[in-house]
């Protein structure tokens, strides 16, 4: 199965069932417009599951994991289903489905803003930016925690960087210096590194693995803006599900695993994941490829329709018999401008 990325998370056609929610898109989507199209190739057999014996981990919920405005990364407002946000330089408008309530800023604050994502679409249906001052480059140099990396406008509204993962990454640094021993980190889903920087810098050996080539190579453009070239970091193309499964047959084992899947994507060759199906097995799969002392198994969950408790639930039983703790909850963005906080994604992360 593929690491896969959706093409559009924002407007993708959904069952009626299920109407729209809060959606985060990746860049790698771009990337794979450009890909010759494949025919659609059966679905693989479903890694055979049976419920794990012994006691379920204990349990801390729900926790919400708040990133406040900083130097870096600012939600300034939001409201009327948009966000303000600053971006190093630049202050960005883009759609916010969740921003239900009245903005707190003054239109003119609002106006001032340098980029805004339109929502209008060109022939392919590819989102489109306006820059109101003066037209601003592709890319323009980010920092997080000291570590450079390079913001980009892509054609699916974001910029590269999750800011409300902030609290995963400072959490997992700490996990790693705490450890004083030489720690192995598996990124399933990179996308384009900021997590692998993190946890590289702290002193981790890193595997990061993203399907997108165009995802991969922004990343290694990452490391070397930020200084980190001589960490050991291996940058791998490849299907993350694939990759695992040929880690757990090689015997290969990791201390902390991250993984962020989508919630719907299709591969390049046309195979499909959908998170409820899919999820089970490959969460079965982190934990076969653990080492025999783990630190953490770290899950994020964005565009779908559920509560935490049922990923909570998920790891819980997956990780049954292993002793530590399963903390599930939400990560939200704490505005500056009135103080309301802005979820963003869910969250269920097993801790030794």
């Amino acid at each position: 199965m593929k690491s896969f990325r959706d093409r559009n998370r924002d407007n993708r056609p959904r069952q009626p069932a299920n109407p729209p929610s809060q959606s985060r898109l990746r860049e790698a989507a771009s990337a794979e417009r450009s890909e010759p199209h494949h025919r659609q190739e059966a679905k693989p057999a479903q890694r055979p599951l049976a419920r794990r014996e012994g006691p379920l981990p204990a349990e801390r919920l729900p926790l919400i994991l708040e990133v406040a405005p900083n130097a870096d990364y600012a939600l300034l407002d939001s409201g009327a289903g948009e966000k303000l946000e600053q971006y190093g330089p630049y202050r960005i408008v883009r759609p916010e489905g969740q921003a239900i309530w009245q903005r707190a800023l003054p239109a003119k604050e609002w106006q001032r803003a340098d980029a805004i994502f339109t929502g209008d679409t060109d022939e392919e249906g590819i989102g489109r930016w306006r820059f109101p001052k003066t037209p601003l480059g592709e890319t323009w140099p980010m920092k997080h925690d000291g570590i450079d990396y390079l913001g980009r406008f892509t054609s699916f509204r974001h910029v590269g960087v999750f800011p409300e993962q902030a609290s995963h990454w400072d959490h997992m640094a700490g996990l790693i210096a705490a450890a004083k021993r030489p720690i192995k980190v598996l990124n399933l889903f990179g996308y384009t590194g900021l997590a692998s920087l993190v946890a590289a810098r702290a002193g981790a050996e890193v595997t990061h693995v993203d399907a997108s080539k165009k995802a991969i190579g922004w990343a290694r453009e990452n490391q070397e803006r930020a200084g980190l070239s001589d960490k050991p970091i291996r940058w791998i193309v490849e299907d993350a599900v694939k990759f695992a499964e040929r880690e757990e047959r090689r015997g290969s084992h990791y201390d902390i695993v991250l993984f962020d899947p989508p919630a719907y994507g299709r591969g390049p060759k046309g195979e499909v994941w959908q998170l409820f199906e899919d999820l089970p097995g490959l969460t079965d799969l982190c934990r076969s490829i653990l080492t025999p002392k783990p630190i953490a198994v770290v899950l994020t969950a964005y565009s779908i329709r559920a509560s935490f408790f049922a990923i909570h639930a998920l790891m819980r039983d997956a990780f049954a018999g292993m002793g530590g703790t399963v903390e599930s909850g939400e990560l939200i963005i704490r505005e500056k401008s009135a103080g309301r906080a802005l979820s963003t994604s869910l969250f269920s992360r097993w801790v030794a």
